[in-house]
């Protein structure tokens, strides 16, 4: 199965370096490249990828500006961010705004393949010199037993979202969001949606 895969990165070094990274696996094929996120908006529904490693800073958009715009238009593509800068406040703001990992551009190739592959599988993958403080958050998901996705789910539903626009920003169908949401509840020990937003919160996940 080839996995396809897009660079939204203004240095030509990058794309061309994470050509070389990928040809580790023969299942990943870079489709296409943009140079700024409002190329990448363009672009991203005729190169339909499955991943889009996107660089943290573009010339004329903020990451999570360009996030928001991918999720629009392919909902279901997974977005990694992909930056020199292990310590740059916008790693927060692009996590929140929904990337599913965040990789430092010094990562070997067999280390990207490995972390493009757990993000693949909805896992959410951030390299351990980024965000110390995202540690806590892994250590609070682990004890409450929720899985990366029944979490993003809940997140959503934190930030006010109904079920139908969780699934349409996660690519998810209605049932499965439904089905996310009723098993956070019962991993939390909620009655409702809000109680389970207040334990959520109460346990540092949120």
């Amino acid at each position: 199965m080839t996995i396809r895969i897009m660079v939204v990165d203004d240095h030509p070094v990058v794309r061309d370096g994470v050509s070389l990274l990928l040809r580790s696996d023969p299942a990943m094929h870079l489709v296409g490249a943009a140079e700024s996120g409002r190329t990448a908006i363009e672009r991203i529904a005729e190169l339909a990828p499955d991943l889009v490693l996107l660089d943290l800073r573009m010339p004329d958009m903020l990451a999570p500006e360009v996030i928001t715009e991918l999720r629009k238009v392919r909902p279901s593509a997974r977005i990694v961010v992909f930056t020199a800068h292990s310590d740059h406040q916008g790693l927060r703001a692009a996590l929140e705004a929904g990337a599913n990992g965040c990789l430092l551009k010094d990562v070997a190739g067999t280390d990207l393949v490995s972390a493009l592959r757990r993000v693949l599988r909805d896992e959410r993958v951030i390299d351990p010199r980024i965000l110390p403080s995202a540690d806590v958050q892994s250590d609070a998901l682990a004890r409450s037993g929720l899985t990366r996705r029944e979490y993003e789910v809940l997140r959503l539903a934190a930030q006010g979202q109904t079920n139908p626009e969780i699934a349409e920003s996660t690519g998810l169908t209605r049932n499965t969001v439904k089905t996310y949401l009723q098993a956070a509840l019962h991993k939390l020990g909620a009655r409702n949606r809000v109680e389970a937003i207040s334990k959520a919160s109460e346990a540092g996940l949120l």
